[in-house]
């Protein structure tokens, strides 16, 4: 069985990639398998079919909650910007702003920027500009 979940030669892989690859798979086959149980409980007029598609759906939304967590777990700078975003009321998108400007990542190859620049082109903001 060929797996098409590398986009580098796996054995470049450090052992602790391969196993995030396998989890990421993981994650999308079972938010895949939520997909399809929804699209059938839409459609299935027997409520005892249904009944067994639901406890079988629930499954799944435990296997992707345990994937995730293993994930945000093992990439810290994710689980930084999901604490950020998740469990929270109001804007999605505004959450997700707050969360990526508080992150302290940053990539650990870029070239630091001089002192006093602050990280600005000098060209001024682009928000409300209407693009």
């Amino acid at each position: 069985m060929e797996f098409n979940q590398y986009h580098e030669p796996p054995e470049e892989l450090s052992p602790e990639l391969r196993t995030k690859a396998r989890l990421f798979a993981s994650l999308a086959e079972e938010a895949e398998a939520i997909n399809w149980y929804e699209q059938r409980l839409s459609v299935e007029p027997d409520a005892e079919a249904r009944a067994i598609m639901k406890n079988a759906q629930h499954e799944e939304f435990k296997h992707f909650s345990m994937d995730l967590e293993f994930l945000l777990r093992k990439i810290p700078v994710w689980r930084e910007l999901a604490e950020g975003v998740l469990f929270k009321d109001g804007d999605i998108v505004e959450h997700g702003e707050a969360a990526e400007a508080g992150t302290d990542e940053e990539d650990e190859d870029a070239t630091p920027e001089p002192a006093g620049s602050g990280g600005s082109l000098g060209i001024g903001s682009l928000r409300g500009a209407g693009l």
